[in-house]
């Protein structure tokens, strides 16, 4: 078992979730598991590129160089520069954290200094799945299995809601609701709740898991809805288990379909979804409301989207001799012990 010293990494990395963020700071449980998950998501990076075990791990080890490639890597996976730049002041707040508990971490918190913060484009693109390469990846896995109709639920009810990847996890069993019309409760950033409407094939998927993952439970019981055992306990489904499923299957998939991406993520179901709503006539005032975002404006970028979509499909079908096709005459839119440790420091 690691033993912490006093200005030890993970010594810090304890104090900064078990009392720093939830009882100085009064951090939200979404706002604690945003940073936990970016500094897990950093150490393993670290460990892997180190070749060390996670308890190995020292200051020392990560300097600017290496969180600017994890930091790329996040983007070259399908992250936004948003995401990049969330997960950079992550790291930033608890180097800032560690800093004022111990001297000797000022000179590494210098060094996280040196990464900027990267611009973003004036106007996001939206990448997103066709609806076909959709239903190659959702009819992929195996539900004559358990993991594979676990699988196949939980992918289906994360596309058909739209939700963030965090809201699917922290479902539980009372937050669906079927009858004529089935809905699921989303709990979303800011401690604010949402209800949106799910198929009734999606509730059928999830009639079928329930009956195998929580056999004899009620419909009002608060267990989540999705988990891992561990030690012979239900925990609540972590993000990155996710994400290593889904680019699973959606490599399995892209033997069959051309066109899923190489890299496939939960977000980009989320983004897909919206996209489809989109051009199947749904308002984006609704679709807003459905996404659980703050500012119709944060919506309009599926409309820039589809816009700039449209612009191609016309240039594609416009010969390249007609004056149309002319630069000039267009203005374009330019749109081991890891575990454990983890759950030690506060890090699962």
């Amino acid at each position: 078992m690691k033993v912490f010293g006093k200005s030890d990494l993970f010594s810090l990395v304890h104090d900064f979730f078990k009392a720093y963020l939830p009882h100085q700071r009064r951090a939200s449980v979404h706002t604690i598991r945003s940073y936990s998950n970016a500094l897990e998501y950093l150490f393993d990076f670290v460990k892997e590129q180190k070749g060390i075990g996670l308890s190995k791990l020292t200051f020392e080890m990560i300097d600017h160089n290496i969180i600017s490639d994890f930091l790329d890597m996040l983007e070259n996976r399908g992250c936004s520069i948003a995401t990049r730049n969330q997960r950079l002041h992550c790291i930033r707040a608890f180097y800032e954290y560690a800093a004022n508990m111990e001297p000797t971490v000022i000179a590494f918190k210098t060094e996280i200094a040196k990464i900027p913060v990267k611009k973003q484009d004036t106007v996001k693109s939206v990448k997103h799945m066709s609806e076909s390469a959709v239903k190659a990846l959702l009819e992929t896995p195996d539900t004559t299995g358990e993991k594979g109709l676990r699988d196949r639920t939980l992918f289906v009810l994360l596309y058909d809601s739209a939700a963030r990847i965090q809201e699917i996890l922290d479902v539980r069993i009372c937050d669906i609701r079927f009858g004529d019309v089935p809905t699921a409760i989303l709990h979303g950033k800011g401690s604010k709740v949402r209800t949106v409407p799910i198929m009734k094939k999606t509730a059928d998927h999830i009639e079928k898991y329930l009956q195998i993952f929580h056999p004899g439970t009620n419909r009002y019981c608060e267990d989540f809805l999705f988990y891992v055992l561990h030690e012979g306990q239900k925990k609540r489904m972590n993000e990155n288990t996710v994400r290593k499923l889904l680019q699973k299957y959606g490599e399995i998939a892209k033997l069959k379909c051309s066109e899923i991406p190489d890299n496939i993520h939960p977000h980009l179901l989320r983004h897909s979804r919206a996209m489809h709503l989109y051009h199947h006539g749904m308002d984006l005032t609704l679709i807003s409301q459905w996404l659980g975002h703050a500012a119709l404006e944060t919506t309009l970028v599926y409309a820039y989207a589809d816009t700039e979509q449209k612009r191609k499909a016309i240039e594609s079908a416009t010969k390249s001799s007609n004056t149309l096709r002319s630069e000039d005459s267009v203005s374009r839119y330019t749109i081991d012990d890891d575990l454990t440790l983890k759950r030690l420091c506060g890090l699962r």
